[in-house]
């Protein structure tokens, strides 16, 4: 994958955390590949993604708070998630939801069941078909 200007861009699980206890900003969005001000913009958007302040207000961000900025921009970038349904998906694995198809909006039914049912309705249809040609 490359960005406008042609520089390879590493996916999220291929980005190496250095170790550190804080980060400021310009390196968190140099070693994830992003701008500062996208990394501002989610601060506002994902309410997991919290970096504290230093004494003269630089914004300090911890080993976790990076690995939820490769999370988001994997869920966003690689994924195809709009923020919010990232955010929801991020809320979700949090509470610890297990990601699961939703059930089908109808019921399936046996061949039998089904039998039955074309039956009354070929009925159904009789009916309406008699009542239109008296018309």
């Amino acid at each position: 994958m490359t960005n406008k200007s042609g520089k390879k861009i590493r996916k999220s699980s291929e980005i190496v955390i250095p170790e550190k206890l804080y980060f400021r900003i310009g390196e968190v969005a140099r070693i994830c590949q992003l701008p500062a001000y996208v990394l501002r913009f989610w601060e506002t958007e994902f309410p997991s993604l919290r970096p504290t302040k230093s004494n003269t207000g630089q914004r300090m961000y911890r080993r976790r708070d990076v690995e939820s900025v490769l999370r988001i921009k994997q869920l966003l970038y690689e994924e195809g998630f709009t923020i919010a349904g990232a955010r929801q998906y991020l809320r979700s694995e949090a509470q610890g939801e297990k990601r699961q198809q939703a059930p089908l909006p109808f019921p399936t039914h046996a061949p039998a069941n089904l039998a039955h049912i074309r039956h009354g309705l070929e009925e159904i249809l009789g009916i309406l078909s008699s009542r239109h040609a008296k018309a």
